[in-house]
């Protein structure tokens, strides 16, 4: 390939190698000039441009993208068009992706202007997520450098996906009288979500004394149901004759691994039983940061299997990002900043969908859905809960009667959700470090799911966003950060906060808390199945 700069009249059919203006039109980087461009350019005064001209043998950059993508093998990924010279592939499932480093680097050995990208070994993927990309550099190669690749890359899969199973996780917790119950409460908490993320479920928990021979027993009825099993201990492993590893043995198991070089995860156990594995969880799994737990309960239940040899492996790379602020030895560990979370129960919605009833004042066990809602929120630790009212107000606030609660009018509740979040926010203490949004026909919502986001929130500070999801979709209710309330001030129209979320600058974290993130009651069908009734 030539490339340089011509006089404008003899570069008809060049490739255009910077952008240039006609002064009406404006003529971009990688245009092939037409014999009106040149006319037009000269018109207006250019008299050189600088171009690329491809030689005999060469091909352009896209057909050379395209080449080279449709060489490559993978699995679970789809590549995309070519364009300026790229093409992008995209994850099909939730998994992880695998990738041979032999042939990525065989790839861009070949020359610098073809070039390849990928996403570590084992990185978590989600639908429609970019994995590698294919970029030629120059505006066209040598056809030769892209068949020397072709014959490179025929022999074996380059990258793919490795999608998660759907895998049944029963989880076992010994019991001490120091292991107080609200922190066995929270590790199955925690080992839910994280089983839930990988398309995963519980498929039991069972609670025994710090035994060997009680675990022992546990471990084996528990596989008789489950895929795979997991292990907390009351007590951290300190030899290999330990509680929780001999009680694998002893249940008819083997232990290939006792520790590894990931820290925070040090303490794991890898085990078998039956073929199925069997994972001893270190302490620090009991937390939702990542550990080294992560990598291999993420890789087992992708189906991927995990060696001792693939364990000694993960130590470059193991030391994880939050131990330089983890405190040492002898130091007190800093307690979480508190934080003042309002709670914005909107309650003035027309519930157009139902029909004519107000859905919020259908009944569950009893109970109208708002009062029980607002009684949740009142449990969860944030203050003052505000609920905003609108369609038929007197009768919801009836239905409240005797709740401390702060009531606001939303007069324009006809205009959209934005009215009932901005009559909200004019409620909230000035010393408030954020307000939890909270749609007030979310039935399976309790108030256990309402402190994880608040508590979630303090650890971040008080300057993130934090969202509800479930198996990593988007649900709600949602906190908005201080830094946030001048721009819902600016809300209008029945839309909520997402845009604000997806283009504001404050941080976003997704806390995992199951399917209570995504059943409201909208429809009949809806309360029907939430176990409701219309009053």
């Amino acid at each position: 390939m030539r490339f340089g700069e011509i006089p404008v009249l003899e570069a008809e059919g060049a490739i255009l190698a910077h952008s240039a203006s006609t002064g009406i039109t404006s003529l971009r980087k990688g245009h092939v000039l037409t014999r009106d461009d040149i006319e037009a350019l000269h018109k207006a005064g250019v008299s050189r441009v600088t171009v690329a001209r491809l030689e005999v043998g060469d091909i352009d950059e896209n057909d050379a993208a395209s080449r080279l993508a449709r060489a490559l093998q993978f699995d679970g990924v789809r590549g995309g068009p070519a364009s300026t010279g790229r093409v992008n592939f995209l994850a099909l499932e939730s998994g992880l992706f695998t990738v041979d480093s032999d042939i990525i680097h065989g790839i861009n050995a070949v020359d610098p202007a073809v070039t390849i990208a990928t996403l570590k070994n084992y990185d978590r993927v989600k639908p429609g997520q970019m994995v590698a990309t294919v970029k030629i550099i120059p505006f066209g190669v040598d056809a030769a450098l892209i068949e020397r690749i072709e014959t490179q890359v025929a022999r074996r899969p380059a990258f793919g996906m490795r999608p998660f199973r759907k895998q049944r996780v029963g989880l076992i917790q010994t019991v001490l009288p120091s292991v107080k119950s609200g922190v066995l409460d929270k590790t199955k908490r925690v080992t839910e979500a994280r089983v839930v993320h990988n398309c995963g479920l519980i498929a039991g928990e069972m609670r025994v004394s710090h035994r060997t021979t009680n675990l022992a027993e546990a471990i084996r009825q528990m596989s008789a149901t489950s895929d795979m099993l997991i292990v907390f201990g009351a007590s951290a492993v300190a030899d290999p004759a330990d509680t929780v590893p001999q009680a694998i043995r002893e249940a008819g198991g083997v232990v290939h691994h006792i520790g590894m070089p990931v820290d925070p995860g040090n303490l794991l156990i890898l085990g078998e039983l039956g073929g199925k594995p069997v994972i001893g969880a270190p302490g620090c799994a009991r937390s939702p940061k990542e550990n080294g737990f992560d990598w291999v309960l993420d890789r087992l239940m992708a189906g991927i299997p995990v060696t001792p040899r693939d364990i000694i492996g993960m130590g470059v790379g193991g030391l994880l990002m939050e131990i330089p602020t983890r405190p040492q030895p002898r130091q007190a560990e800093p307690a979480a900043r508190a934080v003042c979370v309002a709670i914005a129960l909107l309650a003035a919605g027309r519930s157009s969908r139902m029909g004519g009833p107000n859905k919020l004042l259908a009944r569950i066990d009893g109970e109208p859905i708002v009062r029980l809602s607002a009684q949740r929120a009142l449990k969860s630790g944030g203050s003052p809960v505000i609920a905003v009212l609108g369609h038929m107000a007197g009768e919801i606030e009836a239905a409240l009667s005797g709740l401390n609660l702060v009531i606001a009018a939303n007069g324009a509740y006809a205009t959209g959700i934005s009215s009932s979040i901005k009559t909200a926010l004019l409620h909230v203490p000035a010393d408030a470090d954020g307000m939890m949004v909270l749609l007030a026909d979310m039935p399976a919502l309790g108030p256990e799911h309402l402190r994880r986001l608040i508590e979630a929130f303090a650890e971040a500070g008080g300057g993130a966003v934090v969202r509800a999801t479930f198996d990593g979709k988007r649900g709600n209710p949602v906190i908005l950060p201080r830094s946030l309330f001048g721009a819902i001030e600016r809300l209008t129209g029945d839309i909520g906060a997402r845009h604000l979320i997806e283009t504001g600058d404050a941080p976003v974290i997704d806390v995992e808390i199951g399917p209570a993130a995504m059943v409201d009651v909208d429809t009949p069908d809806d309360l029907h199945v939430a176990g409701g009734v219309i009053a």
